[in-house]
């Protein structure tokens, strides 16, 4: 535990030079609005600092500034400075980095997490650095600086409130209490997001109750990859690599229709060799060879659990789906796609208690793979099938799952049939309509089961929303989605809610981009900075905070094709993974989006 500094340690370590504040605003940013508080102005006289804020002042984006953790920002003017000389500016402005305390004094090398400080009547703790941000590059109009920042080891650092108070320019800075470990906030940085993440100072930095809980889940996730062995990169554990790199030329042994719309596809090795293992719930990614669509990859889910020689994926046909018709169409034994390794976050784990699997539609191939599991692996759990799908020629896979379900010693089978009315005729078991939470409730489905949900998005939120009535935890819902994940796109207000579509004007002349979630492709234009930008122009929905290489948010699975980047990033992802906000296609790259 600290310990509060006595004597000659409790000591002045520097002087407030300005208080700045500011409200959100509207900011127009590469044809696009951005909501943001970034731009701050001094302020004269005392100001109340408050809990989660100073009077006047406010956040755009709550999810990565402000709040009781972030509620004051600092920066030094021995940065300014330092800045000046190195952008060769003179332009500068107190506030200029969105800062609400310029201080002289206390450098990031030397102020440490847990740190405490009285300034005028307040008392301040401090709890991590600054978040690497796209607008204090706004703000500067310096797209690079979030990388900067980083890269020089002088991001400022925020400021919890610790006891609420006036503060005004000229007030001297005590330093009433010194943090454990004594972890700079400028070590902390690197910590994160420069390569070479030692261990140990990592276990030290969670002995540190200070450091803020977002901090923390960083630092803990990746104690946790390396205790297990796993590669660290970009400040996360990276995920196992997939089985084989690139696509890889696999042959169809058969087809087999499972309903009118539905057909099963077994895959083997072109060649007859062993297929790796794959976990249940994985999919698959597949592009159909010699077909005229440039676009003709998609991502369909293991159905069964896979056996030595032979993966199955069940396709259903969609009425405008492009592959799914192409491969219904011409699919037949001796056919040859090319097929990217399992991949996919949604799978079971090892389960000893009671399992829920829920799904709709076609979304039951990968809950039917996990139930297959469950059943090869002679697991003891409690299981409940719950399957949802318009009527009895939808219903697929029902003698197979009941199979399944009779070789388990303790289950529970619902189907919900949503396209009958309440009296019409129906097979035993299955009742008209919804999974209401009631209903639910009424099939016993205890607090702590963990469940595993697909189908359609709304189906989804529906029912993990249900579940959650019921009491089951967030870490025990899990859920599965083909098409692009949502978008983090941090402080842009006027996000466009449209289909990915080719970019506006005349398509470039460069290597094919291929985004796979998303059934698009598009030619790559010089003119273009990154495939983010790419991305932006159709579309296509990506994560992204700091575009300069350094938060890792936008990383992204390349399913085949190699980038180059510019600028290089500050830590390289793992091998396979891209940063689509600094690279750049070196060929036909087709990324998971």
């Amino acid at each position: 535990m600290s310990q509060p500094p006595t004597g000659s340690d409790r000591r002045a370590v520097g002087r407030l030079t300005s208080v700045n504040v500011g409200l959100p605003r509207d900011v127009a940013w590469e044809g696009r609005t951005v909501y943001t508080g970034v731009w701050k102005q001094p302020v004269a006289g005392p100001q109340m600092v408050r809990r989660t804020n100073i009077d006047g002042d406010g956040q755009g984006d709550l999810n990565g500034h402000g709040g009781e953790q972030r509620a004051v920002l600092v920066y030094q003017r021995d940065s300014y400075d330092h800045w000046q000389h190195e952008l060769g500016r003179d332009d500068f402005v107190l506030g200029q980095f969105g800062e609400n305390f310029t201080v002289e004094g206390m450098p990031d090398d030397e102020v440490c997490v847990g740190d405490r400080y009285r300034i005028g009547e307040a008392e301040l703790e401090v709890t991590q650095p600054r978040v690497t941000c796209y607008r204090v590059g706004l703000r500067m109009g310096e797209p690079r600086l979030p990388s900067l920042l980083v890269a020089h080891h002088r991001p400022g650092f925020y400021l919890r409130v610790i006891q609420e108070g006036h503060v005004e320019a000229g007030n001297e800075i005590v330093k009433t209490r010194s943090g454990p470990e004594a972890l700079s906030v400028a070590a902390i940085d690197a910590l994160l997001y420069l390569p070479g993440h030692d261990l140990e100072m990592l276990r030290s930095a969670l002995r540190i109750p200070a450091l803020s809980p977002g901090w923390q889940a960083s630092f803990r996730e990746m104690v946790e990859a390396a205790e297990r062995g796993a590669e660290i990169a970009g400040g996360v554990g990276v995920a196992e690599q997939p089985a084989w790199p690139g696509f890889r030329r696999m042959r169809v042994t058969k087809v087999v229709p499972e309903s009118p719309t539905v057909s099963s596809i077994y895959l083997a090795d072109e060649g007859g060799a062993e297929l790796p293992a794959a976990k249940a719930g994985q999919y698959l990614t597949v592009r159909a060879v010699g077909a005229d669509v440039p676009a003709a990859v998609r991502s369909y889910s293991l159905s069964s659990s896979p056996e030595p020689q032979v993966y199955r994926l069940s396709v259903k046909r969609e009425p405008h789906g492009v592959v799914s018709g192409l491969l219904h169409a011409t699919l037949h034994a001796g056919s040859v796609l090319d097929v990217a390794a399992p991949r996919g976050e949604f799978t079971l784990a090892q389960e000893s208690g009671r399992v829920v699997l829920i799904s709709a539609g076609i979304g039951v191939t990968p809950v039917l793979a996990m139930l297959h599991e469950l059943v090869r692996a002679g697991a003891a759990a409690e299981v409940w099938w719950i399957y949802v799908t318009h009527d009895a020629t939808t219903h697929v896979f029902a003698r197979e799952a009941d199979e399944l379900l009779a070789s388990l010693p303790h289950w529970h089978e619902q189907v919900f049939y949503t396209g009958v009315d309440a009296g019409a005729p129906r097979p035993a078991g299955v009742v008209a309509g919804r999974p209401t939470p009631e209903r639910l409730r009424a099939l016993g489905i205890p607090a702590d089961a963990s469940a595993y949900i697909c189908g359609p998005p709304p189906f989804m939120d529906e029912i993990g929303g249900a579940l959650s009535e019921l009491g089951l935890t967030p870490e025990k819902i899990h859920t599965e989605l083909f098409s692009a994940l949502p978008a983090i796109t941090p402080g842009v207000t006027d996000q466009r809610n449209v289909p990915p579509h080719q970019p506006a004007g005349t398509p470039g002349p460069g290597p094919l981009v291929t985004f796979a979630r998303s059934g698009l492709a598009v030619h790559w234009d010089d003119a273009r900075r990154s495939l983010l930008e790419l991305a932006d122009a159709c579309d296509v929905p990506t994560r992204w905070s700091c575009r300069t290489g350094v938060c890792q948010t936008c990383r992204t699975h390349a399913l085949s094709g190699t980038v180059a980047y510019a600028p290089e990033p500050l830590e390289p992802p793992a091998e396979g993974d891209v940063l689509l906000c600094c690279s750049q296609p070196r060929g036909d790259v087709v990324l998971d989006l």
